[in-house]
């Protein structure tokens, strides 16, 4: 049948744009860039939290690279330090030979992405932080949090034993999941381990990753609460704003439950993000 929208572009002729403007036709299903994406988790995850978004992008024709790292996933050992997570990481990029990288943070691998970068930035395209942590130079991940949180933090460490941190349910139902249902926030939850402690407080020195003229972005999930919204600790423009030039995408989500229930939106973000 005959519609109102063909009718519509067959008698629509625009001008054509002056030069050196031009308008590409926009890419058809099986003609998108590959890209190759290296995917960083956060804290209370291992390599398993990118299964949905690695499968997703991986289905739209990309490569996808999931390190896990020290203190995480299989590994009991959690007496890790940040230098070794990211040492970790970069070993990862760098035996696989691996280049034109997409690398992915977040959360807490928003500040492991940074430290990586710095190793590895010959062979990065693009750093994408996903409600990321984008530490400033001397501080420390935990200098991020308001300082009612920050002292949270080291009680939860002192009360552990083992220097560890283990959110209680009411903190990670309304922070890390707020968007989901009761059943799924409890599922969710009973995946999570205690989290090493010492990276959370150990003070990083950034000034290579401010020096990098790598292109950045930054992916906003609207409704993700691990920070307080709004400017003073937020995700964005707090975090973000940091970068200087950088690349916005905004979507709605939460800190883990969209990556759980939508994985292609946060696929489709990526690929957003990534994109010349």
């Amino acid at each position: 049948m005959y519609s109102f929208e063909q009718q519509r572009r067959n008698s629509y002729n625009p001008l054509p744009a002056p030069t050196p403007y031009a308008y590409a036709p926009a890419p058809q299903p099986g003609h998108i860039e590959p890209l190759t994406f290296v995917l960083v988790h956060g804290s209370w995850a291992d390599a398993g939290f990118w299964d949905g978004t690695a499968a997703e992008l991986r289905r739209l024709g990309h490569t996808v690279y999931v390190p896990e790292y020290p203190g995480h996933g299989a590994e009991p050992n959690t007496d890790v330090t940040h230098q070794e997570i990211d040492d970790a990481v970069a070993q990862y990029i760098i035996s696989r030979n691996l280049r034109s990288i997409v690398l992915v943070g977040h959360s807490f691998g928003g500040s492991v992405v940074q430290k990586v970068a710095e190793q590895t930035a010959d062979r990065l395209r693009r750093i994408v932080f996903i409600d990321g942590f984008v530490v400033a130079d001397g501080q420390s991940l935990g200098d991020q949090f308001p300082p009612a949180s920050q002292q949270f933090f080291r009680q939860l460490a002192e009360a552990s034993g083992n220097n560890t941190l283990m959110l209680p349910y009411p903190v990670f139902r309304d922070t890390f999941v707020n968007l989901a249902d009761g059943h799924l926030a409890r599922a969710l939850y009973s995946k999570i381990k205690p989290e090493p402690a010492k990276p959370l407080f150990e003070k990083l020195d950034l000034k290579r990753f401010f020096a990098l003229s790598t292109p950045k972005s930054y992916v906003y999930l609207t409704e993700d609460n691990v920070l307080p919204q709004g400017e003073g600790y937020g995700w964005h423009p707090h975090m973000s704003g940091r970068l200087g030039i950088f690349r916005l995408i905004k979507d709605h989500g939460d800190h883990m439950t969209t990556f759980c229930t939508q994985p292609w939106r946060i696929a489709r973000r990526l690929v957003e993000a990534a994109r010349d």
